[in-house]
């Protein structure tokens, strides 16, 4: 009798929430992964902001290792952040048929060759022109120090950084994107939340604080606009590599902490974020250009992607598996 009044009442039953949940994360299942994304990571790091390594208002500071206290500081939010709620958003999604291709992606070393030459070479490569053209010709041989320092400081950045944020933003962010805008719509649509999610992080040394103007987040943010154009087009030509995309982005990160400081001692501050925007912004204009905007975007779903669980439950029928395998230009949305 009990149990009878209680489902005749309307109380929830505890076996049916975990299908709710499924159902509001498969409605916007975008929206979520960056609220997500942006509330695990924000929390995680308030006391790194309260701490003397940001606002001062916690009498304590985060003790370094490996020279950096962004390790304990950042990079546990960092963990939570994009990778835990793409790990989530991907479980309720499309449950262990989705998880098994989004593994597999991570796991993606099996590339043309070129495409080794191209992530590793065209970032320093690129970042030297740009060096010397915002310091009129001046550069420094970098120190034996830094040239040892390189590799291990980009394997460093890979498990690091390169784990922590490329398995959402380009695996589970930008093929959802892609399927439902164009690829440069997607880009632009990416690029930006991408740069937010950094934002609280200019409250504390890893951007400068107290030291930097307040226009350095905006700086940035235009970098990873035009910087997320280059790694979509990465991803997409690779096959939807994780590791190349990962690769480029820490490539970035270990040349501009290792190499720039050394080689172009006269760009500090807003003027290294400039000049990196600006040569981002140079590279990401011929891609578009060469692409005609396509970013490299092969409309055809890749044999480990499958059918995405929205169509399965929509029916799996041909229109349907035809919208996912596509992009809908009509779309103003950016849930899929």
């Amino acid at each position: 009798m009990t149990q009878n009044r209680t489902a005749l009442s309307g109380a929830p039953v505890p076996g049916r929430l975990p299908a709710r949940l499924r159902a509001i994360a498969r409605a916007r299942p975008l929206t979520y992964f960056f609220l997500l994304a942006n509330g695990l990571s924000w929390v995680a790091w308030v006391p790194y902001i309260l701490s003397q390594n940001g606002l001062g208002v916690w009498d304590y500071r985060f003790p370094a290792i490996l020279g950096t206290t962004q390790v304990l500081g950042v990079l546990p939010g960092a963990y939570l952040g994009p990778i835990g709620a793409a790990f989530a958003m991907t479980a309720l999604v499309d449950g262990r048929t989705g998880l098994r291709a989004w593994t597999r992606r991570l796991w993606r070393w099996r590339v043309g060759g070129r495409w080794y030459a191209v992530t590793l070479l065209s970032v320093p490569a690129g970042m030297l022109l740009t060096g010397l053209a915002f310091s009129g010709g001046q550069i420094a041989t970098p120190s034996a120090a830094a040239l040892s320092a390189f590799v291990p400081m980009l394997v460093f950045q890979m498990i690091t950084t390169g784990l922590a944020e490329e398995p959402g933003w380009r695996d589970f962010a930008l093929p959802r994107l892609q399927s439902r805008f164009s690829p440069l719509r997607s880009a632009f649509v990416l690029g930006p939340l991408w740069g937010v999610w950094h934002f609280p992080l200019f409250l504390t040394e890893w951007g400068g604080y107290p030291e930097a103007s307040w226009f350095r987040p905006l700086v940035f943010l235009g970098f990873c606009v035009a910087f997320n154009i280059v790694m979509s087009w990465v991803f997409n030509r690779t096959g939807q590599s994780v590791p190349l995309s990962m690769l480029m982005h820490v490539g970035v990160n270990t040349f501009a902490s290792v190499m720039w400081t050394e080689m172009f001692p006269a760009l500090d501050g807003e003027l290294a974020l400039i000049a990196m925007g600006s040569g981002a912004a140079v590279a990401a204009t011929v891609i578009v250009i060469a692409t005609r905007g396509r970013l490299g975007y092969d409309p055809l779903p890749s044999p480990d992607r499958g059918e995405t669980a929205s169509a399965r439950h929509a029916g799996g029928d041909t229109a349907t598996a035809a919208h996912h395998a596509g992009y809908d230009r009509t779309r103003t949305m950016i849930d899929s």
